[in-house]
């Protein structure tokens, strides 16, 4: 077994892929036709995003849509860049939510966290290792 990808279920596709795009320079993969499915380059693990019908009808139940909560779910997406602090003014100038700001950890990890505006939470930090 090996990991594959991650898939953020969302309202708009299209709209949470430009985000990622301005706010954090990835670039624009495959989108289905309709835009129900649509995935980023992000190396050799794929970060996917799919419309709430889409993932509704897949699972066969509902959920807690990411956007709909208050306080961010309890997992998140991790960006690594050598530069955290620009990073953090990147995303926030194209609308993410600071939550908290550049810190560097006692392991000498620097890392922050936005929230983006269709609520994914996600941590940007220095690679490890």
């Amino acid at each position: 077994m090996q990991f594959g990808y991650t898939i953020v279920y969302v309202r708009d596709v299209k709209a949470s892929l430009s985000f990622f795009e301005q706010a954090f320079g990835l670039q624009r993969g495959f989108v289905s036709e309709g835009a129900e499915f649509g995935t980023l380059a992000t190396g050799s693990t794929a970060l996917a995003f799919c419309s709430h019908e889409m993932a509704r009808d897949s699972v066969g139940h509902d959920y807690v849509a990411a956007e709909e909560s208050a306080r961010p779910l309890g997992m998140e997406v991790g960006l690594c860049t050598d530069d955290v602090p620009a990073a953090c003014q990147r995303a926030v100038a194209a609308g993410a939510t600071l939550l908290n700001p550049p810190k560097t950890k006692p392991w000498g990890q620097t890392v922050a966290y936005v929230r983006c505006p269709d609520g994914t939470l996600v941590e940007l930090c220095t690679p490890m290792g």
